[in-house]
C-alpha cells in the first residue's frame, strides 16, 4: 500500500522545509511551484533549467527522459492527508450518537510528457478510516486504486490548441457548485470516458461523456457506474477588469433517481453561466461570484422544470491589519410541488459540499433551499487565515423535503408546513506552515428550524475536525 511510502518521503521531505522557505531577500516562490487542486495542473516544465532548482522535491519533479529533449520528462508528486472528525447527532438526531473517526487519504502521481504532443497521467488513491460507528461510507474509505489514469493526445501549446484524453479523470469546473472532486471527503470523485479540452482564440472550451466511478472499499476495485451518464460541454473566456465569464450545457441520465415525489428514471439538462472576479490580493477591491441555471427534461412520465441562482459579494481589504475580506452569499434553487406532472426539484449534480459552510459531510444540500451566508476572513502573521461564517437556511418549496449535499432524500415534506430548515454558525482556522505542510481545525453546529423540529426529533448537528496535510 502506499501509506508507508507517502510517510516516508513526508519525513525526508520535512528536512527540507527550512530550505524550501528561504530564499534570496525580496525573492517570493515562483507561482509555477503551486500545488493545484487537480495535480494535473501542476506544471513542472521550468526545473529544465538546473538553476531553478531550490526545493528538496525538486529532482523529482523534473527528471529528464530524452537527452536534449526538454519536452520529455517525467513528473512525481503527492500528498498525504489525515484527519480526525466527529459529528454528533447526524442529520439531527436520526442517528443519535457522536461518531468520532479517524480518516487518512495518501495519493501518488506519475506524469509523463512524451514530447509537446502526448502525455499520460496517472494517480493512485488510498483512502483509510478507522473507529466509525456504522463503518465506513464509500466517501471515507477506498484500500487502493486508481484516481486518475488518462491518455492525452494534443497539437501542443499553440495559441489555438486542442487535446484528446481517455481514461479516468478528475473534474473541477467554475465555483464547484456543480461539478467538482469532492475535496472535503476522504475519498476523491473521479469520471471514466472521454474529455476534449481546447482553446480557440479567448475560449478555453472542454467537452466531456463520461460516468461517475463507483468507490468500491477493496483493492482496485472500482468500476463506472453504468446507471448514470454525464456529459456536457463547459466554456470559460476573459472579459474585460479581470471578470471570467463562464457558459455551459449539461447532461445527465439516471436510470434510477429517487426524490420526495418518487423514483424515476431521470433525464436532465442543464443550462447556465456565471460572471466573477477573483479575490483582492494587492490592492483593495471588490469580488464577485454570480451564476445562474435553467434545467429541463424527463422524470418518468412527468417533465423537469427546475431552477437556481446563486450569488456571492465581497470586499477585500488589503491594505490594513489582518488584510479582512466581509462577503455575502445568497442562493436559491427551486423544490417541487408533486401536484403537478412537472418535477421542480433542483438536481445539484456533482457538488463539492464546504461551498455551504464547513459541514460538509453531514446536514442538508443546495437542494429546495434558500439561503443567506454572511461571511469574515483575516489573515494573521506567520501564514494562519481564520474565517467565521454563518448560513441561515430556508425550503424553496414547502411541498418538497431537505435533500444532503449529495441529493439524497433526508427529511421528506409532509409533516410540518414551515419554511424555515435551521443555521448553522461555523468558524475554520488554517496555517499554512510552509509550501509542502499545512494543518486546519473546523467547527460548526447546525441549530434545527422549526421544520426539522417538527418533522422529526429535531436535535442540533454539531461538527468539529482537526486535518493536517503534506503536499510534494
Amino acid at each position: 500500500m502506499m501509506r508507508p511510502l507517502l510517510i516516508l518521503l513526508m519525513l525526508l521531505g520535512s528536512a527540507s522545509i527550512a530550505q524550501a522557505q528561504s530564499s534570496p531577500a525580496g525573492e517570493s516562490p515562483a507561482p509555477a511551484r503551486a500545488y493545484h487542486l487537480l495535480r494535473e495542473d501542476d506544471d513542472w516544465s521550468f526545473l529544465a533549467d538546473p538553476a531553478q532548482r531550490q526545493d528538496f522535491w525538486d529532482p523529482i519533479k523534473y527528471i529528464r527522459l530524452r537527452p536534449g529533449r526538454n519536452d520529455w520528462f517525467l513528473s512525481i508528486g503527492g500528498e498525504a492527508r489525515e484527519i480526525w472528525e466527529q459529528i454528533g447527532n447526524d442529520n439531527w438526531g436520526q442517528q443519535p450518537f457522536m461518531n468520532g473517526y479517524f480518516n487518512e487519504r495518501y495519493m501518488l502521481y506519475c506524469d509523463v510528457h512524451y514530447g509537446s504532443h502526448v502525455r499520460t497521467f496517472v494517480e493512485l488513491k488510498s483512502g483509510l478510516n478507522s473507529y466509525r460507528n456504522g463503518g465506513p461510507r464509500p466517501i471515507d474509505e477506498k484500500k487502493l486504486d486508481f484516481q486518475t489514469a488518462f491518455l492525452e493526445v494534443g497539437t501542443g501549446k499553440e495559441r489555438n490548441w486542442i487535446k484528446f484524453r481517455v481514461g479516468r479523470h478528475e473534474m473541477e469546473y467554475g465555483s464547484g457548485r456543480l461539478i467538482d472532486v469532492r475535496e472535503g471527503p476522504n475519498v476523491r470523485l473521479s469520471f471514466d470516458g472521454f474529455r476534449v479540452k481546447s482553446r480557440i482564440g479567448p475560449w478555453h472550451i472542454d467537452a466531456f461523456a463520461v460516468r461517475p466511478d463507483l468507490d468500491k472499499p477493496g483493492f482496485f476495485d472500482n468500476a463506472p457506474n453504468h446507471a448514470v451518464g454525464f456529459w456536457g460541454v463547459y466554456g470559460v473566456r476573459p472579459l474585460a477588469e479581470s471578470i471570467t465569464l463562464d457558459a455551459y450545457y449539461l447532461g445527465l441520465d439516471r436510470k434510477t433517481a429517487a426524490f420526495n415525489r418518487g423514483v424515476g428514471h431521470e433525464v436532465r439538462h442543464s443550462l447556465g453561466a456565471r460572471l466573477s472576479r477573483p479575490v483582492a490580493q494587492t490592492k483593495p477591491g471588490w469580488d464577485f461570484d454570480y451564476e445562474a441555471l435553467w434545467q429541463f427534461g424527463s422524470f418518468g412520465s412527468a417533465n423537469i422544470r427546475a431552477w437556481t441562482a446563486a450569488s456571492e459579494a465581497g470586499y477585500r481589504f488589503t491594505t490594513v491589519p489582518l488584510k479582512p475580506r466581509f462577503s455575502a452569499k445568497a442562493d436559491i434553487s427551486s423544490g417541487d410541488d408533486p401536484r403537478t406532472n412537472t418535477l421542480g426539484t433542483f438536481n445539484a449534480l456533482f457538488p463539492k459540499g464546504n461551498y455551504f459552510g464547513v459541514i460538509a459531510t453531514a446536514g442538508p444540500g443546495p437542494v429546495n433551499f434558500i439561503d443567506a451566508h454572511p461571511h469574515v476572513e483575516t489573515a494573521l502573521p506567520h501564514d494562519v487565515t481564520v474565517s467565521v461564517d454563518c448560513i441561515f437556511q430556508w425550503r424553496e418549496s414547502l411541498r418538497d423535503g431537505v435533500y444532503s449535499v449529495p441529493g439524497f432524500l433526508i427529511i421528506p415534506a409532509g409533516k410540518s408546513n414551515a419554511r424555515f430548515v435551521g443555521h448553522r454558525p461555523g468558524v475554520e482556522a488554517r496555517w499554512q506552515a510552509n509550501r509542502h505542510l499545512w494543518f486546519q481545525g473546523d467547527y460548526g453546529i447546525f441549530y434545527a428550524g422549526k421544520f426539522v423540529k417538527e418533522s422529526q426529533s429535531g436535535r442540533n448537528l454539531n461538527y468539529w475536525a482537526l486535518w493536517a496535510g503534506y503536499k510534494f
